[in-house]
């Protein structure tokens, strides 16, 4: 479904479709390896525990959320105007509307709350069964670092979802979009980012939730007027394994380039999927490169393929650190930050770390003091970075010391 509603993003936002030549990624489904297309997005911190609803009626009476009628959402955005577009997606396209806040009623243009509408597009790849799993999971759920579901619209072949205005948009546009508008993001901030998404993710798979996400990526991270991420796009997420089961069976789905190997070896799907997403996405923070990008060099196309062998060395952390961080970074905080991104990123799932250990891990790499970063002016030394130093950090112990060459 669709991602960035903040910023205006015209059609071409690569968050969608085929790998373009920019580098972006594309979304699939397989049963047996072959590519097709799939997707969705949304809110959360949780209500109750409820059980999953099983029938389109049971799900759309549990849902804590408005039901809208098609003309309330057509005056809100004024008639769905062009003008009024914020983004588009592979569900359809998401406008700029405004409502009451006490009443949700329509309301004129600049009064009253800020929303973000997604309207099917009736001829896209989307459709009813995504637009259904976003209202069953964020209707029910509610988290600070879930983007909000406000209410949705069921009427005739009108299929729309009313979600809280994200001002800032998609991480995606802030790390790859080379405009004024997206400006590079510090060390700091994407730092926060990271910290929030993960509390995102450690509330799905907490016992209140059960969730697995199943499509974490940079464009369905998006970001309010501080900064303060919130996970969107909920079409593709699963109820955890329940009883004495270590996984759910499904069908292979998300995106090129964030999958987990086992996942698309077996479509054994388990929380630790997510975590390989999250590595995934914390490395393109630390490197401002997409995880699939086939404008880069021979050799370079895979992110985690090309960065792998950087983050296992101290001495060599440098070269896969963003050009545009401008080297404003305490030289600790970075190494412990790929630390942690390569237990992520581990190819047995067994040895990536819990989201909560993620978080912890995060919480110890924020630098609340204003000016507390530092210039990387000197490269560590050579000394590789082994198992006992990666797990440190997970775990937010020192990594061994590493002395400027």
């Amino acid at each position: 479904m669709g991602n960035c509603w903040g910023a205006k993003i015209s059609s071409d936002s690569p968050s969608r479709g085929a790998i373009s030549p920019s580098g972006a990624t594309s979304k699939f489904t397989s049963r047996n390896g072959a590519a097709a297309l799939s997707g969705c997005s949304s809110h959360a911190s949780s209500a109750s525990m409820l059980p999953t609803p099983r029938s389109e009626d049971e799900i759309l009476e549990s849902a804590n959320v408005k039901a809208f009628t098609f003309n309330e959402l057509r005056t809100a955005t004024r008639n769905f105007r062009p003008d009024s577009v914020l983004g588009e997606g592979g569900f359809g396209s998401v406008f700029k509307g405004w409502i009451d806040e006490k009443t949700l009623a329509p309301t004129r243009p600049g009064t009253g709350m800020v929303i973000a509408v997604k309207k099917l597009n009736q001829e896209g790849y989307q459709g009813h069964k995504e637009w259904l799993t976003e209202v069953n999971y964020l209707g029910t759920l509610s988290h600070p670092y879930l983007v909000k579901l406000v209410g949705y619209c069921l009427e005739d072949e009108q299929r729309l979802l009313v979600y809280e205005f994200m001002p800032r948009g998609s991480l995606e546009n802030h790390l790859f979009r080379r405009s004024s508008y997206f400006q590079p993001l510090s060390w700091n901030l994407r730092m926060k980012i990271a910290l929030g998404a993960a509390k995102g993710l450690a509330y799905l798979h907490s016992d209140e939730a059960k969730v697995i996400y199943r499509d974490f990526k940079t464009s369905n991270v998006l970001l309010d007027a501080n900064f303060n991420a919130k996970l969107s796009d909920f079409g593709l997420a699963k109820d955890g394994p329940t009883g004495d089961k270590s996984h759910v069976s499904t069908r292979v789905m998300g995106t090129h380039g964030y999958a987990a190997p086992e996942y698309l070896a077996t479509g054994h799907l388990t929380t630790k999927s997510d975590v390989y997403s999250f590595g995934v996405v914390l490395l393109e923070m630390l490197s401002g490169r997409r995880a699939l990008d086939k404008n880069r060099p021979n050799g370079e196309h895979n992110l985690v393929e090309w960065a792998r062998p950087y983050l296992r060395s101290k001495r060599r952390i440098f070269r896969i650190l963003d050009p545009r961080l401008g080297g404003q970074y305490s030289l600790a905080r970075a190494q412990k930050a790929a630390a942690l991104a390569l237990q992520c990123l581990s190819v047995e799932s067994r040895h990536r770390p819990s989201m909560d250990e993620v978080v912890t891990a995060l919480e110890q790499l924020q630098d609340t003091k204003e000016g507390g970063n530092h210039h990387l002016q000197k490269r560590p030394s050579s000394r590789s970075m082994d198992n006992n130093g990666v797990k440190a950090a997970v775990k937010g112990k020192p990594a061994p010391s590493v002395k400027p060459v």
